[in-house]
């Protein structure tokens, strides 16, 4: 029998969910108990900046090998370069390691999220973030858990007591950019959370930890399975009006704070530097 809200099969979801779980449960492990004390960069990305450590690059071969091992049709699209298209419709969306400059630092806040979706559409997600103790799930139609109870939003603040994540990119001018986004946004709410995670910053939308999260520049792997996470427990998602979240813009919240919030992110070009 197929899930309504997706067309595909319960046996399907849980032996996806199931794959998930394994693979970020093991690539967790390795980045707690295998980080070298003498942790380098291994090269960078957009900028000199933006860096990826020999820890990323082993923990999506780790991931990659863990769910090709029970699903070798399936594709693959990942941040350290495992690209496949695959033969089954389902495709894995993995980033081994959100928050790698915390994770160079030795700062907690970072996390390994593994999605799969199919024609475009989440349909399980799992982020795992071992120095929390915590890995959040989520199934499309079935609701969201974290380390096994349901994960809900907050009820919707006061615009001007809501609490709000974000994040900044690792070029010069989109920084700039997003700086001046903050700076009028800063004196209209609560207060602005920075924690270099994406991934965790949507699931703690979705957990209640934050009012609201927007971002812009994510990549599909960056977003992909911790806002499925945070719809599932209850936040809308979305990016400029009438789009879906996308590396243009990302904003999660409640309803009723979800709105003005991405109104004024609109007007104030939050999608564009």
């Amino acid at each position: 029998m197929s899930t309504p809200a997706t067309g595909v099969s319960a046996a399907l979801l849980d032996e996806l969910l199931q794959t998930a779980l394994d693979a970020a449960r093991q690539a967790g492990d390795l980045l707690r108990d295998g980080r070298p004390a003498d942790l380098g960069v291994a090269a960078t990305k957009s900028s000199s900046i933006d860096v990826v450590t020999e820890m990323d690059i082993a923990a999506e071969k780790l991931i990659t090998s863990v769910i090709g091992r029970v699903r070798p049709e399936d594709g693959f699209l990942g941040e350290e370069g495992a690209s496949s298209a695959g033969t089954s419709g389902i495709r894995w969306v993995v980033d081994p390691l959100d928050g790698t400059v915390n994770y160079l630092y030795g700062l907690p806040s970072w996390a390994v999220s593994i999605a799969a979706e199919k024609d475009g559409s989440t349909l399980v997600g799992v982020v795992a973030a071992p120095l929390r103790g915590e890995t959040y799930q989520a199934v499309a139609g079935r609701g969201a858990l974290v380390n096994g109870r349901p994960a809900h939003c907050r009820p919707a603040p006061e615009f001007d007591h809501a609490l709000v994540g974000t994040g900044f990119g690792y070029i010069a001018e989109r920084r700039a950019a997003q700086a001046e986004v903050v700076r009028t946004l800063v004196p209209r709410v609560r207060d602005i959370r920075r924690g270099g995670s994406a991934a965790i910053d949507l699931c703690d939308v979705g957990c209640g930890r934050l009012d609201a999260y927007y971002e812009r520049g994510l990549n599909p792997w960056d977003l992909a399975a911790g806002e499925l996470f945070a719809r599932e427990a209850g936040a809308l998602t979305g990016g400029r009006p009438g789009e879906r979240a996308s590396g243009e813009l990302t904003i999660a919240a409640p309803p009723g704070l979800f709105e003005p919030l991405q109104e004024l992110l609109d007007g104030l070009g939050a999608w564009h530097d």
